[in-house]
């Protein structure tokens, strides 16, 4: 496993092992798929956007937990001792992969000898995939702001569910295809929104290397301060540079996200204004997780609609 995430937190990796080991006591072998009519699947994910893709899919036949809620960073999350209960009592696991969930790694390859756990986006090709710019090792896990790209995401939680429970499979076909065909006009409406954005006003600033994905399936530049994953920090030099970036191209606008700390885009906001110049904090997107429960934000094609929206209003000076 790679552990240059871990090896930066000590704590975290000694909280870790702590609860690999309870996990190594208490976990239960292989589950067998569930058939008999009146069963539901016990599905546990990671992150909020697989698990609302397991809700929507499975429907009646599926309870779904997913660990990381609003608000939530999966780059530094630790798994606490009720969620590898929960782990340990699913039928299924589902998770992004790609490294993103780095502080549970060793849990979930330890699940994965034991019973079915899915890394959706490593599912994915391999030619499809960015490289992390951070480590010359490592893709970019953020694949779900390419929304046809993560179509690909939802068809293996379909195969999942079809694989655990085949006596529902064509209840998963239809779910899936329903969901699918959403994806697809999703996919349009941000291309269309983003295509009213001139060319050169296509560059999109936020607090970490999230959008790649987006930028590359819409068209726009993309800058973070912080990498590809949100344990990197950055320095004074990191917020200079982007302040003179700002200046320099007369960017109107940038963006804080919903799983990061506001205070480092807010110091860029200062830098820019320490040379005279000003730049606004163009609203909040969702970037690692969702937005909380019963908001229209809380689910995925909601959290999409949500950042195109807002990236189109703020850059075109609504």
């Amino acid at each position: 496993m790679n552990s240059k995430y871990l090896t930066s937190f000590p704590a975290l990796l000694a909280g870790l092992l702590a609860i690999l080991s309870v996990f190594l006591l208490t976990a239960c072998g292989s589950a067998e798929p569930l058939s008999a009519e009146g069963e539901t699947l016990y599905v546990v994910t990671t992150i909020g956007q697989i698990g609302d893709a397991a809700k929507i899919i499975g429907g009646e036949h599926v309870t779904v937990d997913s660990l990381m809620g609003p608000g939530v960073d999966p780059h530094l999350y630790t798994a606490s001792e009720s969620d590898v209960s929960k782990l340990s009592e699913a039928d299924v696991i589902l998770y992004n992969g790609l490294f993103l969930e780095a502080q549970m790694a060793k849990v979930l390859e330890q699940l994965g000898e034991r019973k079915m756990a899915v890394p959706v986006a490593e599912k994915m090709p391999a030619d499809r995939l960015l490289a992390s710019a951070n480590f010359a090792d490592e893709h970019d896990p953020h694949v779900w702001f390419d929304v046809e790209l993560w179509s690909i995401a939802v068809e293996g939680v379909r195969d999942a569910l079809i694989n655990a429970d085949p006596v529902n499979g064509a209840d998963y076909e239809a779910n899936a295809a329903a969901y699918l065909g959403e994806l697809d006009e999703l996919h349009a409406y941000v291309a269309e929104q983003a295509g009213r954005v001139p060319e050169q006003q296509r560059v999109l600033i936020t607090a970490h290397d999230a959008f790649n994905y987006f930028g590359r399936a819409y068209g726009f530049e993309v800058l973070g301060l912080q990498g590809i994953s949100t344990a990197s920090e950055a320095s004074t030099a990191d917020v200079q540079d982007l302040a003179n970036f700002i200046v320099e191209n007369e960017i109107p606008a940038i963006f804080v996200e919903s799983s990061v700390p506001v205070r480092t885009i807010e110091a860029v906001q200062a830098a820019v204004a320490s040379q005279g110049s000003d730049v606004h904090i163009g609203g909040s997107l969702f970037s690692d997780a969702m937005g909380n429960e019963g908001t229209p934000e809380g689910h995925y094609t909601g959290m999409v609609r949500h950042n195109i929206d807002t990236i189109v209003t703020s850059l075109m000076g609504g």
